[in-house]
């Protein structure tokens, strides 16, 4: 199974210098990690635990769907006009 995952740097001081959120879309899970590659890490570490979990209880494990990211931007003069 392969799910998206989506990084992201937090804008204030809830996790420490260097460190990113890690996203999983499909499942609503989020983890983090220092570095990109230790938020992967955390998420795959976390992945792994909850589906192993999900299957030791039987339940359902909804399959990956494709990921799609994209950002917009929304500038001051936007927000004090409306």
């Amino acid at each position: 199974m392969t799910y998206g995952i989506l990084f992201e740097k937090p804008g204030t001081s809830d996790l420490p210098q260097g460190y990113y959120y890690a996203h999983v879309p499909a499942l609503g899970l989020t983890t983090h990690g220092e570095g990109i590659e230790g938020a992967r890490a955390a998420a795959e570490d976390l992945l792994k635990l909850w589906l192993s979990e999900k299957r030791a209880a039987g339940e359902a494990i909804d399959l990956p769907a494709e990921t799609f990211f994209s950002t917009i931007e929304i500038s001051e003069s936007a927000l004090q006009s409306a």
